[in-house]
């Protein structure tokens, strides 16, 4: 992997969707063990999934991993934490929501 050259590869993966009361939620397992690093980014190939309330539904598909460059791994883990502490934001008000 190159200084500035981003890779890709193609990862069969087995996608789950939950749609129920406890949990809602979509996860994508690789089969062959592959790992995504910071940076990278993932396509999951084929049509959307829709699962029907109080089910959940698991399809075999096909996944292309692109892979960051080195400074592109770098420069995302060095701003990651910032990036976190956004979504950790968070307010208090003594305004009554009606």
């Amino acid at each position: 992997m190159g200084l500035l050259t981003r890779t890709k590869e193609t990862a069969p993966c087995t996608v789950t969707i939950s749609h129920r009361f406890e949990e809602l939620s979509a996860h994508v397992k690789f089969n062959n063990g592959a790992v995504v690093n910071p940076g990278d980014s993932v396509l999951v190939h084929g049509a959307e999934i829709m699962a029907p309330y109080g089910e959940i539904i698991e399809e075999n598909r096909t996944a292309t991993i692109t892979r960051a460059s080195k400074i592109e791994q770098i420069w995302t883990r060095l701003t990651g934490d910032f990036e976190f502490m956004e979504l950790c934001e968070f307010s208090f008000s003594e305004e009554v929501m009606s």
